[in-house]
């Protein structure tokens, strides 16, 4: 479908003005190093809300995953339970709260600086650092591709031009106004996603005759799924696959446990808890948090599974079939192109710019942090350097540059994996220090470096050696031992998520309880309460007659 490019060019037009209108104020609001990096510590929780939901739902869950949702079916669902269970209720209840005030008592400003600071270690802050500087650049790269191919598809741009465009547009507000300005950009965004993906809802169920009729149908096309899917466990759109088949370990171990659990994890999330002003904040974030997650990730998977029933009816194919080599990530687009309205199609691409821009700027912020202050100036330079805000503007233009190169040269069908991939990562490597640091006082610095460590390595050896999905393409096992993987059988199908992350935990407590554990003092700062620093606070702004008159 064609788009109406007059009318797309004054919609882009107002929106790239709201936009950088909307960063401009964030931009005013900050105060110098801890308002640049962190905002300030003082955002409303809707704002933070939303920009977390918007920094976490990107083109990877709407047209990545949506694509694989239209391939695999809607076993994706169960996805968004754990992205809401986890990365809302989790998150904003249980860890939420002790990160922020644990940030506030220790003095960080960063995700490596603060598990660094809880554990006194300058390397868990320059490994931390220096693992998100090297691997986000591929989930970063994933988030430009799917804005790439939209851009391709809808307008019939370069590919190549898209991705220049669409980044200058992003690097320019994140380099230039830091993290507020990106969090109150993400909250612009997150509603014009919210007015789109309710939109695509509404119009496809009607389109297709009813929820009960399209489910149904989709449901009968179960003999249409091709033979190499069903010879790996294929079942039919609207079922689980069978335990224990190929696709099934890839739903569950990589996409459904590496993802669903992976959020808690995620730097570019986990420091927005230390942006609130008080526990109360991040309570009330879940009433925006929760519906916001559902809407996204709940509408992409549903109408990506049920593109399936449009393109059997209007072409005679499953969506697989009509898009060029079975490229997933195509699937998306060509059903927005081919079933919305015009003027709807143009809408849309504004809510998946928005959608690719929120979450790229979250990550191009957190990886120029990682590089330019975490490794640079607090590692390298020992803190000397004052040039903070300067050196993380480096970073960050640095690190964009590396994901635009990655966006280049990877391939097809790529943002959907590339995404599990860093996540699972980031859980491999971080979840259990960070479940460490929270919640278990006997967690030592040498169980912490332990965890991080074992995390990591491990999970980068099962992605390069054994996991068929990574270790294939790499070629890596191939060159070195003469096979594609080290280990056959059912091994190459399991995630590096359910092989690293257990390691890490056994790691952080054996090697914890063998080695001294920190002084009281410390751990009565990290873990101290600020409610008594509160109600201090609080008290010194009562006016002298409100005091006396309280008895105080």
């Amino acid at each position: 479908m064609a788009v109406n490019i007059s009318v797309l060019i004054l919609l882009l037009i107002a929106y790239l003005g709201a936009t950088f209108y909307v960063a401009y104020l964030g931009y005013r609001k900050n105060s110098k190093t801890e308002g640049y990096m962190l905002a300030g510590r003082g955002v409303h929780p809707a704002i933070m809300a939303l920009s977390y939901g918007a920094a976490f739902i990107s083109t990877s869950a709407i047209i990545g995953f949506g694509g694989v949702a239209a391939s695999l079916g809607m076993g994706l669902l169960w996805l968004v339970f754990m992205n809401i269970f986890f990365g809302i209720f989790i998150a904003f209840v249980i860890f939420g709260p002790r990160t922020r005030r644990m940030g506030l008592n220790l003095g960080a400003i960063t995700y490596p600086e603060f598990i660094g600071k809880r554990f006194q270690s300058k390397f868990i802050q320059a490994f931390s650092g220096l693992l998100i500087g090297v691997f986000m650049p591929l989930y970063a790269s994933s988030v430009i591709i799917g804005a790439g191919r939209f851009l391709e598809t809808t307008l019939g741009l370069n590919y190549n031009i898209a991705l220049v465009i669409f980044t200058i547009i992003i690097a320019s507000y994140v380099i230039k106004g830091g993290l507020l300005s990106v969090m109150y950009v993400d909250a612009m965004q997150a509603i014009l996603m919210l007015f789109g993906m309710g939109f695509l809802l509404i119009y496809t169920y009607s389109m297709l005759g009813g929820v009960t009729e399209a489910h149904q149908t989709l449901t009968d096309m179960a003999n249409l799924v091709p033979p190499a899917l069903a010879a790996q466990g294929h079942q039919g759109w609207t079922s689980m696959p069978a335990f224990g088949s190929p696709i099934w370990w890839t739903m569950v171990s990589t996409i459904i446990m590496g993802v669903g659990i992976g959020v808690l994890a995620q730097p570019q999330l986990a420091v927005r808890f230390m942006t609130v002003k008080d526990d109360r904040s991040l309570k009330r974030a879940v009433a925006v948090g929760g519906p916001f997650l559902l809407m996204m990730v709940g509408v992409a998977y549903a109408i990506g599974a049920l593109s399936n029933v449009y393109f059997y009816r209007t072409m005679g194919v499953i969506s697989l079939q009509a898009v060029p080599d079975g490229n997933t990530d195509l699937i998306m687009p060509a059903f927005l192109n081919h079933a919305m309205p015009e003027m709807f199609v143009t809408l849309f691409m504004l809510c998946l710019l928005s959608a690719a821009m929120s979450t790229a700027a979250a990550q191009f912020h957190t990886m120029g942090t990682a590089i330019g202050y975490d490794v640079y100036q607090q590692s390298i330079m020992k803190g000397k350097s004052r040039a903070t805000v300067h050196v993380t503007k480096i970073g960050i233009a640095f690190t964009i540059l590396v994901a635009v190169i990655l966006a280049y040269i990877l391939p097809g069908s790529i943002i959907a994996r590339a995404t599990a991939m860093f996540m699972g990562l980031c859980t491999s490597a971080f979840l259990s220090l960070f479940i460490g640091a929270l919640f278990w006082k006997r967690t030592t610095k040498a169980g912490a470096i332990a965890s991080l460590v074992i995390g990591s390595l491990s999970s980068l050896f099962w992605l390069t050696f054994v996991h068929a999905k990574e270790a294939v393409p790499l070629g890596i096992c191939q060159a070195i031992f003469g096979k594609e993987t080290l280990l056959t059988g059912t091994w190459p199908l399991v995630d590096p998520i359910l092989i690293a992350t257990p390691l890490s935990l056994i790691a952080l407590v054996v090697v914890s309880l063998m080695t001294p554990q920190f002084s009281p003092e410390f751990l009565k700062k990290a873990f101290r309460l600020r409610f008594e620093d509160e109600k201090e606070e609080s008290s010194e702004k009562v006016p002298s007659s409100a005091a006396d008159s309280a008895g105080v």
